[in-house]
């Protein structure tokens, strides 16, 4: 497949999509078992557009991302960037113009900068390799620019800071500041907010909103939906390595089909509702080395009937643009069983914010 051809380009095209997405790890030697860290993955990421990967730890989120940044290899399926193909990419110059095009925002702002250097030097170097182009006053400029679009003013002075001198909030601003340095069109940013107050977390969130309406798109990885609904387009339900529901925020959060959805949902705290333990929250762990076939929430599903143990369900639509992997909730095997409900709307979701 030629790499131009690989996915259509133009208005209104995608600008990332997977297809098939899958990566195991291999564990106790030559003749050990695999680990599935992720299986199967179709995602599609749009101009403009944050679309935020929600799971609980272990269940391939940040795998995802890693993928998508080469930091792993697919063990199969592939990844397309703006209509071409990444297995496609050839030499230094190819990698360090995607990585640019995709920067990375990692979840620790504590050990994601070098404390030996100052936060203008980190700066500095990444553009020496993402944009070779500009010469030093350049750089110098574009330091202080990115600084300064991301709230850390004046930029000049922040520069010549060590990260020690930083708080955390500030620390993960430099992050966004670095990747913005580049110009990216996709930023992936891993659990950005997780180690931040929660005062703090509304600031970075207002600014990955504001950056995606001035035309960068982010794959927001996170386990905290109720930050999913307060700044994604569209979300993606990740458990076990596999997806298993996505559709826009509004309407996977308000009418969700997945019971591990309606968990997650259930599991926002509101302080206008009695604490209670949901039904779906007890049993098994997923089983991810070399799990087989069958939905790999049976163990925990309150829903689960026989065909759940045999049969991997697929994604299939449940309305325009919302897809469910739930054999009772949208397959052919009968209608849904009252059991795991959701919130009557997404308002307790807003509450983790209040």
């Amino acid at each position: 497949m030629s790499p131009e051809l690989a996915t259509p380009k133009g208005p209104g095209a995608p600008l990332l999509v997977t297809k098939g997405l899958t990566r195991h790890f291999r564990i106790g030697g030559v003749f050990g078992r695999s680990l599935h860290a992720v299986d199967d993955v179709d995602l599609v990421v749009n101009e403009r557009e944050i679309v935020a990967l929600v799971g609980e730890s272990g269940s391939g989120k940040s795998t995802v991302a890693r993928l998508l940044a080469r930091i792993y290899k697919p063990t199969s399926g592939e990844i397309v960037f703006n209509g071409r193909s990444l297995a496609h990419l050839r030499g230094r110059k190819d990698v360090l113009a995607y990585r640019g095009d995709v920067p990375m925002v990692f979840q620790d702002p504590f050990s994601s900068l070098n404390p030996v250097h100052t936060i203008g030097y980190v700066l500095r170097r990444g553009l020496r390799l993402h944009r070779p182009e500009l010469d030093a006053r350049e750089r110098e400029e574009e330091v202080v620019r990115s600084l300064e679009a991301v709230g850390l003013v004046p930029g000049a002075q922040t520069a010549a800071k060590y990260p020690h001198e930083l708080s955390g909030g500030q620390r993960q601003r430099v992050g966004f500041a670095q990747a913005l340095s580049y110009q990216p069109r996709l930023v992936l940013a891993d659990e950005p907010v997780s180690m931040l107050d929660v005062s703090i977390r509304i600031g970075l969130l207002n600014l990955m909103a504001r950056l995606r309406d001035e035309g960068i798109s982010f794959l927001y990885i996170t386990h905290d939906i109720a930050s999913a609904r307060y700044v994604a387009d569209r979300v993606v339900v990740m458990y076990a390595a596999h997806v298993v529901e996505s559709g826009p925020t509004d309407e996977v959060l308000q009418n969700p089909v997945h019971p591990y959805t309606r968990l997650l949902l259930s599991a926002v705290p509101d302080p206008r509702a009695r604490t209670e333990v949901s039904a779906a929250d007890v049993g098994e762990p997923p089983r991810v080395v070399d799990p087989g076939e069958g939905c790999r929430f049976r163990w925990r599903c309150p829903l689960a009937i026989d065909i759940c143990s045999t049969v991997t369900p697929p994604l299939l639509e449940s309305s325009p643009g919302h897809e469910g992997a739930c054999h009772v909730t949208v397959g052919t095997a009968g209608p849904a069983p009252v059991g795991v409900t959701a919130p009557s709307t997404a308002d307790s979701a807003g509450a983790a914010f209040e």
